[in-house]
């Protein structure tokens, strides 16, 4: 095929492809007459776009529809690494609440995310839905305090918590003395809508709790840690909404 003819081709099929994206109803007799080309040629540029992965659907005849299947977008969607790890840590909160307004199974989708990890990390980040813990709705007490913790504080929680990282925090004590702290994060616990963080706070040498909204700065370390066992919260858990690290 001549030079002149491969690109007129190319530029056509960028053209039939962004047509096909733009929703509008299309017809095989339109669009050959809109490019100048014939129906046989206009079939032949579609099947060129299939083999490169496009779904296009096309109705039998000259004059029949064409257009993209309903899904064709799901496939190449892109997350970035904080967004990947957001996600990850919202698939395992809607897994361990078991509501029944969840009812898509939800493990496929967390195998299909994790897949996209490299291997060291996807050994670090198997566990997280065993890491997070999901109880009763905050009390009247905890929610006359709260306010939403800024998007920043969040994002460099999960990726410290996910990926097993040290987290130095400034943490606002309920009497609204800030304090610098180093944390393992080792659980996160929800009581709706105010989530905690069960931590080893080595300012303390102790097992704290602390809560997120209550985190006004946070950055993620080097340094790891490795996860002890929920049990060595018990006394935490107990009374909750009465402990003020």
């Amino acid at each position: 095929m001549p030079k002149s003819s491969t690109t007129e081709r190319m530029k056509r099929l960028e053209l039939i492809s962004a047509r096909l994206k733009s929703d509008e109803a299309l017809t095989v007799t339109g669009l050959s007459d809109e490019l100048g080309v014939s129906s046989r040629t206009l079939s032949r540029d579609i099947q060129v776009l299939r083999d490169q992965g496009l779904p296009i659907e096309a109705d039998r005849g000259r004059g029949g529809g064409v257009r993209l299947h309903s899904s064709w977008g799901i496939g190449r969607v892109n997350f970035s690494y904080s967004e990947a790890i957001d996600l990850l840590v919202s698939l395992a909160v809607a897994e361990q609440m078991k509501s029944p307004f969840f009812m898509a199974e939800l493990a496929p989708i967390r195998r299909k995310l994790l897949a996209s990890f490299s291997p060291r990390l996807k050994n670090d980040i198997s566990d997280i839905k065993s890491r997070i813990r999901v109880g009763e709705a905050a009390s009247h007490m905890v929610l006359s305090a709260f306010s939403a913790p800024g998007p920043p504080v969040v994002e460099e929680l999960h990726q410290a918590f996910v990926t097993r990282h040290l987290l130095e925090i400034s943490y606002r004590s309920i009497e609204g003395r800030v304090t610098r702290r180093t944390i393992e994060p080792h659980y996160l616990l929800l009581h709706s809508p105010v989530w905690y963080v069960l931590a080893f706070d080595q300012l303390r040498g102790a097992i704290r709790t602390f809560r997120c909204d209550r985190i006004e700065a946070a950055a993620m370390l080097e340094a790891r840690f490795t996860v002890i066992g929920i049990d060595q919260f018990d006394a935490t858990l107990k009374n909750l909404d009465v402990i003020r690290p």
